[in-house]
């Protein structure tokens, strides 16, 4: 690590960027499950990365729809691509901890079999984590898309790095998960200490792993540029099988409460911040219960159930403004000005945390 970037508590952002000298080998897993139609171009968009050399593994988990056999003809036409073939369906974790226990690269990636890997992306994880060999996680910007990723200019590069510690300080205080998937390169040297995901957090496993991941070593972003594409479709996980927002949040509590439990010295510090990110969680949690009252009156069961998650989670929250917003709802002395004071202010936040995220990644 170059001396001095990660000393003291507010760490330097946006560092110009470092072109690769070598050609590292990334590993790319990609987990498949009924995913034939957009398998092919998931693979495409890795042997299309440039500047690395990349080893492929698909792994099909008992697919129904033909994706072994796709899965075994783009094998057969390209060295780089190895296939790993379930015989009955094992589910999404093992699928994921099959295939990244038979990486061979320096560096790491999940890439599920319905997303994009961005032009050079690879490239530019790759480079940074050659640069400072304390970077064990690496991610940027993955940009949602349905149909076609829209493929915009790349804008300037630069990169922001943190300590391990800082940057779950940054997650608990946002009480939130920070990185989509995709676009996410682990050191392979960290990934082995992890041993892959957890399978008793099917939910909130990448969330977990990440800031598992920032125990053992620091993490770096890319700025600018699009690392990664999401694509948004009416079978994502998140909507067939963990479509409750309420499991979500539940989930992220669980992360958290285990990764602030760690023993040690480095455990007491994350359970200070704990405190930060049960409070962040209540209040998203009572912001969610008024928009349902607000927007979707006939979901009022499941605002409740929000908001006794707020007070389980955190009970000073009851002593807030914005218990007492909620409480109004409950009260039917909700005026209409309220409410779209509410929901304007509820808008401008997402906003505003959205912009934020994009250009910062926190």
């Amino acid at each position: 690590m170059r001396a001095g970037v990660l000393s003291g508590n507010r760490l330097p952002l946006h560092l110009t960027p470092c072109r690769l000298i070598e050609r590292p080998l990334v590993s790319v897993v990609i987990p498949c499950y009924n995913y034939k139609r957009f398998l092919k171009d998931a693979v495409s968009s890795v042997l299309a990365q440039e500047d690395v050399d990349v080893d492929v593994i698909i792994v099909d988990d008992a697919s129904t729809d033909g994706s072994k056999e796709l899965a075994l003809q783009l094998a057969a036409g390209d060295s780089r691509i190895r296939t790993v073939i379930h015989t009955t369906n094992a589910g999404h974790i093992a699928t994921y901890n099959d295939g990244l226990a038979r990486v061979a690269g320096e560096y790491v990636v999940l890439l599920s079999a319905d997303d994009l890997l961005a032009p050079g992306s690879l490239a530019r994880a790759a480079a940074l984590m050659e640069q400072y060999p304390e970077v064990g996680l690496v991610y940027g910007y993955a940009q949602e898309f349905h149909d076609k990723p829209l493929m915009g200019r790349a804008g300037k590069t630069s990169w922001s790095l943190w300590s391990g510690e800082e940057w779950i300080a940054h997650h608990c205080r946002r009480g939130s998960n920070i990185i989509v998937n995709p676009e996410a390169v682990l050191r392979r040297s960290v990934m082995d200490e992890l041993i892959g995901y957890r399978a008793d957090m099917p939910q909130a496993a990448d969330m977990d792993l990440w800031l598992r991941a920032a125990t053992l070593a620091a993490v770096g972003r890319i700025n600018g540029p699009v690392q990664a594409y999401y694509r948004v479709h009416g079978q994502n996980m998140h909507l067939t099988d963990f479509g409750s927002p309420l499991d979500d949040i539940r989930a992220r509590r669980q992360v958290f409460a285990s990764i602030c439990s760690m023993p040690g010295a480095q455990g007491m510090r994350h359970r200070r911040l704990e405190n930060l990110a049960r409070r962040a969680m209540a209040e998203e949690a009572v912001r969610e219960a008024i928009h349902i009252w607000d927007t979707r009156p006939h979901l009022a069961a499941c605002a409740e159930q929000l908001a006794d998650f707020a007070i389980e989670t955190d009970g000073s929250v009851s002593e807030s403004r914005l218990w007492n917003s909620y409480l109004r709802r409950l009260t039917a002395t909700t005026y209409k000005g309220d409410k779209k004071i509410f929901a304007a202010i509820y808008r401008w936040r997402w906003s505003y945390r959205w912009r934020r995220w994009r250009r910062e990644g926190v």
